[in-house]
C-alpha cells in the first residue's frame, strides 16, 4: 500500500540523479504515449483489414486536418505544464492553484471554438486539398464527430499536462490505457458487428477520450495537499491565463506549422493518387511509433527543467539536459534498427497487398536516420520550453518547415518528373521529411548551447 502511494504521488525533480528523475519520468510518459498513438493507429487498422485501402487512406487524410485545428489544445496544455512545473518547484500553492483553475477555463472556451468552427472548415479544407472523390464524404464525416465530441481530447490533454507539470506520469498513464483498451473495444463492436465504417472508429475515438479526461479529473480533485481547486480559483485571472497563453502559444503555433506542411505536403501526396495516400498513412502511422521515445524525453526534460528553474538550481538543468539527451538518442537508435529489421511487418498490419507493404517500407527507410535526429531536437527544446523559452523552437521549427521541407518536397518532385516519372518521384516527399529534420537538430543544438533560456522563467 505503502509503495502504491510513493508510485502516484507528485515528483520533485529537483533532487536526486538527474538521469534517474528524466529515465523513471519518461518510462509511464511512453508507456503512455504508445497508448495514445494506439487511438489512431488501430482506428487505422480496423478500417483497413474490415472496410478497405480507400478508408485507410480517408483515415488517414484527416490526420493533418486534425492535427492542425486541434493546436488551441497543444498550446495550452504546453503552457499549463510549464507554468505548473515552475510553481511546483518553487512550493507557490497559490499561483499553482490558480493556473490549473485557469487552465480548465481556457480549455472549456477553446473546446467550444473547435466544436464550431473546426466543424464548419472540415469539408472546405479537405476540397482545398484536392482529396479525392472517392474518400471525401468519408474524411468529413470522420472529422465532424472528432471534433463534435472534441471535449474529451482537450480536457485529457491539458489535464495530463498539468498532472506532469507536478511530477505525476503514471496517473496519466494509466487512464490513457484504459482509454486505449475501450477504443480498441468499441473500433470493433462499431465497425465489425454494426458496420459503421470510418464513423464508428471516430465516435469509439471520442468516447475512449472523455473516459480519460473524467479519470484526470478525479485525480485532480485528490490532490488537494498540493494545490486548491474551488470556485474563487476558477476565476479566470488576467497574469495567470496571459501567461499560459504566452507560454502556450509558440507551442501551437509551432505545432500549427507542422500540421499546415503537412497539409501542404499531403496536396502534394494526394497527387499521386489513392495508393500512394494509402502507404503514406501507413508510414506515418509507424513514424508515429518511432517517435514516441524522443517526444517522451522531450516532455519530461520540459518538466524536469520546469522544476529546477522554478527552485533556481540551473546547473542542474544543464547535467539533466546532457544526460537526458543521450538517453534518448540511444534509446532512438535502437527502436530504429528495429524498425529496419521488421519494419514489413509493421507494415503488414495495416494491409495485406503486397505492393503497399513494399511502397511503404521504401519510404520508411528513408527517414530511418532523422529519428535519431529528432532525439536531439526534442530533448534540447523541451529544455528550453520548461525554462520558458517557447519562441526559439518555435523558430526552428517554422523555418524546418515553411522554408525548408514544403519548397524541397515540390522543388524536388518537379526536377525528377521524367518519361518514366511524369508526376516526379515520390521519394522525395519523405527526403525532403529527413532533410528538415536534420537541419532542425543541428539549429535546436546550436541555440541551445548560446543559453539565452536561462533568461525566460516566469514571474
Amino acid at each position: 500500500m505503502e509503495y502504491l502511494k510513493k508510485l502516484f504521488a507528485p515528483v520533485d525533480m529537483t533532487v536526486g540523479k538527474p538521469w534517474e528523475d528524466i529515465l523513471m519520468f519518461t518510462i509511464p510518459m511512453l508507456i503512455g504515449n504508445i497508448a495514445q498513438q494506439l487511438y489512431n493507429t488501430v482506428d487505422s487498422v480496423v478500417v483497413g483489414n474490415f472496410v478497405g485501402d480507400n478508408a485507410l487512406a480517408a483515415v488517414g487524410s484527416a490526420g493533418p486536418i486534425l492535427n492542425l485545428l486541434i493546436v488551441l489544445f497543444i498550446g495550452i496544455s504546453m503552457g499549463a505544464s510549464i507554468m505548473v512545473s515552475q510553481y511546483f518547484g518553487a512550493k507557490n500553492r497559490k499561483d499553482l492553484s490558480s493556473t490549473i483553475g485557469n487552465c480548465i477555463m481556457l480549455t472549456a472556451l477553446s473546446s467550444i471554438f473547435v466544436m464550431v468552427v473546426a466543424t464548419m472548415a472540415t469539408r472546405p479544407l479537405l476540397l482545398l486539398l484536392g482529396t479525392p472523390d472517392s474518400i471525401i464524404d468519408w474524411c468529413t464525416s470522420y472529422l465532424h464527430i472528432l471534433f463534435i465530441g472534441s471535449a474529451g481530447l482537450a480536457y485529457y490533454n491539458i489535464l495530463s499536462g498539468v498532472l506532469r507539470g507536478l511530477g505525476d506520469s503514471i496517473s496519466a498513464l494509466l487512464y490513457l490505457i484504459v482509454a486505449s483498451v475501450l477504443n480498441i473495444i468499441l473500433d470493433l463492436v462499431f465497425v465489425v458487428y454494426f458496420g459503421m465504417a470510418v464513423d464508428g472508429v471516430a465516435l469509439a475515438t471520442v468516447i475512449a477520450q472523455g473516459v480519460s479526461a473524467l479519470l484526470c479529473v478525479r485525480r485532480l480533485m485528490q490532490m488537494k495537499d498540493l494545490f486548491d481547486l474551488n470556485k474563487e480559483c476558477l476565476k479566470m485571472t488576467k497574469r495567470h491565463s496571459l501567461n499560459i497563453i504566452r507560454l502556450g502559444v509558440p507551442s501551437g503555433v509551432t505545432q500549427a506549422i507542422i500540421s499546415m506542411s503537412m497539409l501542404v505536403a499531403q496536396s502534394l501526396t494526394n497527387s499521386f493518387g489513392e495508393q500512394f495516400i494509402a502507404a503514406n498513412v501507413i508510414v506515418m502511422r509507424v513514424d508515429g511509433f518511432a517517435m514516441l521515445p524522443n517526444f517522451s524525453f522531450g516532455t519530461a526534460m520540459t518538466t524536469y527543467a520546469g522544476q529546477n528553474v522554478g527552485a533556481g538550481a540551473y546547473d542542474r538543468v544543464s547535467k539533466g539536459a546532457k544526460q537526458g539527451t543521450l538517453m534518448a538518442v540511444g534509446t532512438s537508435a535502437v527502436i530504429t534498427g528495429l524498425i529496419l529489421l521488421f519494419g514489413k511487418h509493421l507494415m503488414a498490419i495495416f494491409t495485406s497487398t503486397e505492393e503497399l507493404v513494399v511502397l511503404s517500407m521504401n519510404m520508411m527507410c528513408i527517414l530511418a536516420v532523422g529519428y535519431i535526429a529528432m532525439a536531439v531536437t526534442q530533448s534540447l527544446s523541451g529544455v528550453m520550453r520548461g525554462a520558458g523559452d517557447t519562441l526559439t523552437p518555435m523558430w526552428i521549427s517554422l523555418v524546418t518547415t515553411v522554408a525548408i521541407r514544403v519548397p524541397l518536397a515540390y522543388g524536388l518532385v518537379y526536377l525528377t518528373k521524367s518519361t518514366q516519372y511524369p508526376q516526379g518521384r515520390k521519394e522525395c516527399i519523405f527526403v525532403s521529411l529527413l532533410l528538415s529534420w536534420l537541419v532542425g537538430a543541428a539549429a535546436t543544438a546550436l541555440f541551445y548551447r548560446r543559453g539565452k533560456w536561462r533568461q525566460k522563467a516566469i514571474q
